[in-house]
């Protein structure tokens, strides 16, 4: 191989939703990629259901979907979600809008699907190669030997990189061999809460038995149900439930004690759930864990990307979209330092990690907002003050959310600029009954004296 074609090589573990999209970046830029996966090929085999959750792709992804051209195409697969549907105890169903117009919402797709076509893609380029069912076992960074195990035939062997990037999710096969070194950072933690993924089948003629265009919550304080919309009018449920406790998944033994937890919690969406004991005692329960750790790279040689280096919960809906926006980063950089990979192996960590750091911390403050406080009435005050401050100052107040969700805002900006609105909207909503008696005048004043120099400190245009 000529020392051209060897700079302009580079392998990637795992062809999950980051690896394939990564794949295709580097295949614009004229790389030759392989990239090694554990699992078989999704789009020629049946993989186990109810491992995964329904995605909420929004802006950051859309933007990295945008710059390799698959943006359109994606979205045909999707279905919009203009806000949360509300499902209390008291049965008063309310519509949380997410974002500030009619065009700002997020869209749900199927993970499985995203993925395929995210594959395709990357082959269709010429330039990507997947082998499927290659598991790593080992690496020795030191000699640039990746270990691997085909999980057809039993065969082991020695792949001799030049460069590899981790994309291989939460579980990474390369982060565990990195954290054996002396020193390296590796924080798992686990939340303690499962998820069980359930169905809402269609109703006659692939109707929605629900709200189409809605993410569904039944919040309970602590623990919820969710629901997300798919193509052909079923939605995917998850429970989120303690792992021990009361109530929790330790509980829920028998079909009786299943049903009659549903019955009491969730009694308007249990009839749409013909097969929920099927489905709760066959499909797996699933985990949840932040990762954070350090260094994101072993010299120019092994880096890791998305989940690998940064996993978070998934009620920010910010997994992926996070994942992709490392997708759009690293393609930045290829273009600024005309592609020195060197360079990029050891900047891209250092630029990254604050921000994926505060999406990790925001995602936890999401969870306890969505499974109790969006049926809270002060929180609800906060947020329709929230919304007329959105309003009536559009140039100069934008929530966190907005900022998350609708904007290329870095994260840790957006978390730092959500606690300078907590204090405005606390003093706002001191001994306040109703949002529309807020004091304009006030929330203008705050806003100009608190939030309007933090905002033009970072260039944060609204």
């Amino acid at each position: 191989m000529s020392d051209e074609k060897n700079q302009k090589s580079i392998s990637l573990v795992g062809a999950g939703l980051v690896g394939s999209l990564l794949g295709v970046f580097l295949a614009k830029r004229e790389y030759e990629v392989e990239i090694f996966e554990r699992r078989p090929d999704m789009r020629k085999n049946e993989i186990s259901a109810g491992r995964s959750i329904n995605l909420a792709v929004s802006a950051r992804g859309l933007r990295a979907l945008d710059k390799v051209g698959l943006e359109k195409d994606i979205l045909k697969k999707a279905i919009p979600m203009r806000g949360r549907m509300v499902h209390p105890s008291s049965g008063d169903v309310n519509f949380q809008p997410y974002g500030r117009s009619e065009t700002e919402y997020i869209n749900s797709i199927s993970r499985a699907e995203l993925n395929k076509s995210l594959m395709t893609a990357a082959e269709s380029s010429g330039k990507v190669k997947i082998h499927f069912n290659k598991r790593v076992t080992g690496m020795d960074v030191e000699s640039n030997i990746l270990n691997l195990y085909d999980e057809t035939n039993g065969k082991t062997g020695g792949l001799n990189f030049k460069r590899l990037i981790g994309t291989d999710g939460s579980a990474s096969a390369i982060r565990y061999e990195l954290a054996k070194r002396p020193g390296y950072k590796n924080t798992e933690s686990l939340l303690e809460y499962g998820y069980k993924e359930l169905v809402i089948p269609p109703g006659p003629h692939g109707s929605f038995l629900m709200e189409k265009n809605a993410l569904h919550i039944w919040p309970r304080g602590t623990y919820m149900l969710i629901a997300l919309p798919n193509f052909d009018g079923s939605f995917t449920a998850t429970l989120f439930l303690p792992f021990k406790g009361s109530p929790s998944f330790s509980e829920l033994v028998s079909p009786f004690t299943l049903l009659d937890f549903f019955e009491k919690e969730f009694s308007d969406v249990t009839p749409l759930m013909p097969e929920l004991e099927e489905a709760f005692f066959t499909n797996p329960t699933g985990q949840m864990v932040t990762i954070k750790c350090s260094p994101w790279n072993f010299e120019d040689k092994v880096m890791l990307l998305g989940d690998a280096a940064h996993a978070i919960v998934p009620f920010f809906g910010q997994g992926m979209n996070c994942g992709f926006e490392d997708c759009t980063v690293f393609d930045k950089l290829l273009s600024e330092t005309g592609g020195d990979l060197p360079s990029i192996f050891k900047e891209f960590g250092l630029q990254r990690k604050t921000h994926t750091d505060a999406i990790a911390d925001m995602a936890i403050e999401n969870f306890i907002e969505m499974r109790d406080k969006v049926a809270d009435e002060k929180f609800l005050l906060a947020k329709k003050v929230e919304k007329i401050l959105q309003d009536r100052f559009p140039h100069d107040y934008i929530s966190r959310y907005a900022l998350v969700t609708f904007s290329q805002v870095p994260y840790r900006v957006a978390y730092d600029a959500g606690l300078i609105q907590n204090e405005i909207l606390s003093e706002l909503c001191t001994k306040l009954e109703m949002a529309e008696q807020v004091d304009l005048d006030k929330a203008r004043t705050l806003i100009l004296e608190k939030l309007k120099p933090f905002f033009d400190k970072h260039e944060v245009r609204i």
